[in-house]
């Protein structure tokens, strides 16, 4: 696996479209592409970041190459199930970072299993992220972050959540959350997810069940 890995990450880095889709296709060997995206994309990804925290790669080409990566993983992934009758309001969103793919990956999970979820994109703002909160009722929020010093501004966010007195419970999940199981107790998270097969075990989690 390690061989593809490093295949599919010089095929982002090259811009190589064809060769990013190929090796997404001959490496799903059934019809659990969440599987594969887990197993191959995610891993490429939290790579990219830490060569970019290096100083190995560019900004440009983690954004160039994820975003390719975006646009084939949208094709490939499955549609939708029927909606639960019993969602809670999640939101979802990528907090001060620049890579949405892990997005995009646990929106669809979602979506596949039957929630609703509010998709508040990319949001740097604190201000403008809790005046949508409020707008739209949320009751769980999802965040979704890359790089290190991303996940430490999360814990600013959790502070002014406290201090609007929003009842928001919070679920983290990326990289930084991966190689540190601490770090999510420490920003005041309510709990955080490894993967996003892990997240409906989360949400379930926060919500007491």
């Amino acid at each position: 696996m390690k061989d593809v890995i490093d295949d599919f990450e010089n095929a982002l880095l090259s811009l190589d479209r064809v060769k990013v889709r190929d090796i997404l296709v001959e490496n799903t060997t059934s019809s659990d592409f969440i599987e594969t995206l887990e197993k191959i994309v995610v891993p490429t990804m939290e790579s990219l970041g830490i060569k970019w925290e290096s100083g190995e790669i560019a900004l440009s080409q983690i954004y160039m190459g994820g975003r390719i990566c975006e646009e084939i993983v949208d094709e490939l992934l499955p549609k939708t199930a029927s909606k639960r009758v019993d969602d809670p309001n999640l939101g979802l969103v990528v907090f001060n970072d620049y890579h949405t793919l892990g997005k995009r990956i646990v929106y669809t999970f979602l979506r596949a299993s039957g929630y609703e979820v509010v998709d508040y994109g990319q949001e740097n703002s604190i201000e403008a992220l809790i005046k949508n909160l409020k707008n739209d009722h949320i009751e769980i929020l999802l965040i979704s972050v890359l790089m290190l010093n991303s996940a430490l501004h999360i814990k600013e966010l959790i502070k002014k959540m406290e201090e609007e007195e929003l009842n928001i419970k919070v679920i983290v999940g990326g990289a930084p959350f991966r190689f540190d199981s601490n770090l999510a107790k420490e920003i005041g998270a309510d709990a955080y997810a490894t993967n996003a097969s892990k997240v409906l075990d989360a949400i379930e989690k926060v919500r007491g069940k």
